[in-house]
């Protein structure tokens, strides 16, 4: 008897922390990008431009030389930027990323797999995440933390998460499907 009941409070035991992460991640997704950021209104000062005023969005919208043609995500190592670019040559989107800890070569590669949400391997839950390449053994993509996080990576841990904001992730991951290009450039 005490063997069948162990088996029977098990059960629940498992069924209950499904229920709970299955919440969680219901929970999580429903999340404003917005929260706890500061709003215009109480932020203090406004950040200096690195460029004089109105061009940034000119050389932001420059997509690198040699980065290829036609519909693609492109990924510049030295810039931490994505240019999202559609079929016409026009960018779609171009924003800025915190690079993982093991960068991919330069090359042209294409999605292989997305999964909506999972844990990365830094132990942060993640969104919308393009994988694209593998070095060494460390799977390469693009994500957005569920808290909106974008830490600097820990160099002495091999991870391959290229973090992007809950809104830039969520562009990715309607651009980006299965087999879309992907070219790093220097």
């Amino acid at each position: 008897m005490a063997s069948s009941s162990s088996g029977f409070v098990a059960g629940l035991t498992a069924a209950a922390i499904a229920a709970v992460g299955f919440l969680t991640y219901q929970a999580s997704a429903s999340v404003p990008d917005d929260l706890g950021k500061p709003s215009a209104s109480e932020t203090p000062t406004a950040k200096k431009s690195k460029a004089p005023a109105g061009q940034d969005k000119e050389k932001d919208d420059l997509v690198p030389e040699n980065s290829g043609t036609g519909e693609r995500v492109v990924y510049s190592l030295d810039e931490d930027r994505v240019w999202l670019v559609g079929a016409n040559e026009k960018v779609t989107r171009t924003f800025e990323v915190t690079p993982s800890a093991v960068d991919p070569s330069p090359a042209t590669y294409t999605v292989t797999s997305r999964s909506a949400a999972v844990t990365g391997s830094d132990g942060t839950p993640i969104e919308h995440v393009v994988r694209f390449a593998s070095v060494d053994g460390v799977v390469i993509g693009f994500s957005a933390a569920v808290d909106g996080s974008t830490p600097r990576p820990d160099p002495a841990v091999k991870t391959g998460g290229i973090r992007e904001s809950r809104k830039d992730g969520k562009a990715m991951w309607q651009f980006a499907g299965i087999g879309t290009k992907v070219v790093v450039v220097e």
